[in-house]
């Protein structure tokens, strides 16, 4: 009787467990009929075998090797646990075992899953990259048991750091952790134009602050304490890229002093020695990118120390330097040379090029740059909202930039049409107000770079980066004689020294006295002397002829025979100009002359005079 009991005990048991396996089923079963997925007998029956013989505790209980073991069709309902969240695999199964997780979770969340491929779509993600970023994303949320829609930036964060352990562990010398950080990466992006995330990711270099931490510990303790709280005073009013500068100079200082002078204890203990025997070690100190420092890097070093003394001494404190440390004549000078710029027939070579590349981004580029002198960074910092009509003109509004400014300059109608073809391209699901955005993220430095590069490379005129750009525009203006105001203002100098330079390049006062004086002294040796006519031969006539045919109304024109006239057709060229339908024939000669000798640009002027006479008459 004892048994009975027992026995009843266990049937119930029994019962139970059998209907937790069969509401599982009932549930597998529901999510393939959803998805449109074959979902008849065979396919429950494994999922029934599953989960009696193992179960969802019994996998999770498992060996990673014995995970892995386990047949095809039992992976595939694991797989269908974990996107449904009813089991956490560890990292470390899905990197071995790499469960085809993705797909299932794109046939069981096909909502958000069409969602995230279209919006990866029309940022020009392609398919497969698409894919890849799901898939990674998927794996994240599995870790976690998330729906992809519910991560986060710190869930992702935290996930990846756990796939990328786990992918060193098992797969080292594989290229798996790179292409699971693009993925991520590129996933987050999808994610925060959909609206998902609150911000978009951002590419940022190694952090080293444990090493720079690791450096000012080696530090004598008040000295480091000095200069340490000079750098984060100066921090509140100097920019984040500048202070980068500072921090290395400082720290590279104190480190070198640490090792050559254990005597010094605090910035009182420097002396003049000390300065002077760190000037030769910058000397001979290598760069990071080989060779030794710059005369203009060794002058940033010397100068963020003698600007830290003098601030100190200025402020007070109880660690100040005993006496004037650096002096001006420390800092090595720095060469001046003039601004680098292509001359007039470089720069036709390269618009050449640029209007020929396929690329939109390129043309653009090149062509922005070359017409307004903007700095790279101000191109990239553009928004959406950067043009502007006031009247019936167009200027652009250029933002803060490198000296803290903001501009606006006329914008040419050939841009703006630029523009205008580049927004019409960009995807409406974009969450970002700059301008030059490139598969969802913010196009960086380096593509500009590639790009002036490309169109100079084709052009043949050797390598060109885009601050030449802006040396070419300002040398041409002064050139066609724009003031040094103007120029000032167009380029964003916030003195006019900055723009005197550009006059060293073309200085009329020395070119008008030069070409005066030496008028004077050609006339000393090139005065023409008359032959008695009979001397004349044939080829003297016809030398005279040609002479008399160049002769100007204050002067001779001296191009060479084989030449073109860029002024040929400057009449023609004019506003002012006027034709009536019986001067045609002799245009239409002009025309036909310009297209037999390649001369483009006068052809397009005879063609646009042809047109006019035809709309006229018509």
């Amino acid at each position: 009787m004892t048994g009975v009991p027992a026995r009843r005990r266990r049937d119930a048991g029994h019962d139970a467990v059998r209907g937790d396996v069969e509401a599982l089923v009932d549930a597998y079963r529901g999510d393939l009929v959803e998805a449109g997925l074959f979902a008849q007998k065979p396919v429950t029956s494994t999922a029934r075998t599953f989960f009696l013989e193992t179960g969802v505790e019994g996998w999770a209980g498992l060996s990673l090797a014995e995970q892995c073991a386990l047949p095809a069709k039992f992976r595939r309902v694991v797989s269908w646990l974990i996107v449904t969240g009813r089991v956490r695999p560890s990292p470390d199964y899905l990197v071995v075992c790499r469960p085809h997780i993705g797909l299932v979770a794109a046939h069981l969340q096909a909502g958000f899953h069409e969602r995230f491929r279209t919006t990866a779509a029309d940022l020009g993600f392609r398919p497969i990259v698409s894919r890849l970023q799901w898939s990674a994303l998927v794996r994240v949320s599995a870790l976690t048991g998330l729906r992809p829609e519910q991560l986060t930036t710190t869930v992702i964060r935290d996930g990846h750091a756990a796939l990328h352990a786990a992918i060193g562990r098992h797969h080292p010398d594989s290229h798996a952790a790179q292409a699971l950080s693009g993925a991520l990466f590129g996933g987050r992006t999808t994610l925060f134009h959909m609206g998902v995330l609150d911000e978009a990711p951002r590419k940022v270099n190694p952090d080293r602050c444990a090493e720079r931490a690791a450096a000012w510990a080696s530090v004598a303790p008040l000295l480091a304490a000095t200069l340490s709280g000079y750098i984060a005073q100066t921090r509140l009013s100097l920019r984040a890229s500048t202070m980068v500068r500072v921090e290395g100079a400082l720290r590279g200082f104190a480190c070198w002093i640490t090792e050559h002078a254990p005597e010094v204890a605090c910035v009182a203990d420097l002396r003049r020695r000390h300065i002077e025997a760190y000037k030769l070690h910058l000397g001979v100190r290598p760069s990071a990118k080989g060779g030794k420092l710059t005369k203009s890097a060794q002058a940033d070093q010397i100068g963020a120390l003698r600007t830290c003394f003098e601030r100190l001494t200025e402020w007070g404190g109880g660690d100040l330097p005993s006496a004037v440390l650096v002096f001006a004549g420390d800092l090595p000078i720095r060469d001046e040379p003039l601004p680098r710029f292509l001359d007039d027939g470089a720069f036709a070579k390269l618009l050449q090029a640029t209007r020929n590349d396929p690329d939109p981004f390129v043309r653009l580029t090149v062509e922005f740059l070359a017409r307004t002198g903007l700095r790279k960074g101000e191109f990239l910092d553009l928004t959406v909202d950067s043009v502007v009509q006031i009247g019936a003109a167009y200027w652009l509004h250029v933002p803060l930039g490198k000296l803290r400014t903001d501009r606006y300059i006329p914008l040419h109608p050939q841009l703006k049409d630029l523009l205008d073809e580049w927004l019409v391209t960009r995807p409406a699901s974009l969450r970002s107000p700059y301008l030059f955005i490139e598969h969802g993220q913010r196009i960086r430095q380096g593509r500009v770079d590639r790009a002036v590069a490309k169109t100079a490379d084709a052009a043949g005129i050797g390598h060109v980066n885009p601050h030449r750009l802006r040396h070419t525009l300002a040398t041409q203006a002064i050139n066609r004689g724009m003031s040094l105001e103007a120029i000032a203002a167009l380029l964003g100098h916030r003195s006019m020294r900055m723009t005197m330079v550009y006059a060293r390049i073309a200085n009329r006062t020395v070119a008008d006295e030069y070409f005066a004086v030496a008028e004077k002294v050609e006339a000393l040796y090139d005065a023409p002397r008359e032959l008695p006519a009979d001397a004349e031969g044939a080829e003297m006539r016809k030398l005279r002829a040609e002479m008399h045919r160049r002769m100007l109304g204050n002067g001779y024109c001296a191009r060479p025979v084989g030449l073109d006239c860029h002024f040929e057709s400057i009449c023609e060229s004019c506003t002012f100009f006027q034709t009536t339908i019986e001067f045609r024939p002799t245009l239409q000669a002009q025309r036909d002359d310009a297209a037999d000798k390649g001369q483009l640009g006068r052809q397009k002027v005879f063609d646009g005079l042809l047109t006019r006479l035809e709309d006229t008459a018509s």
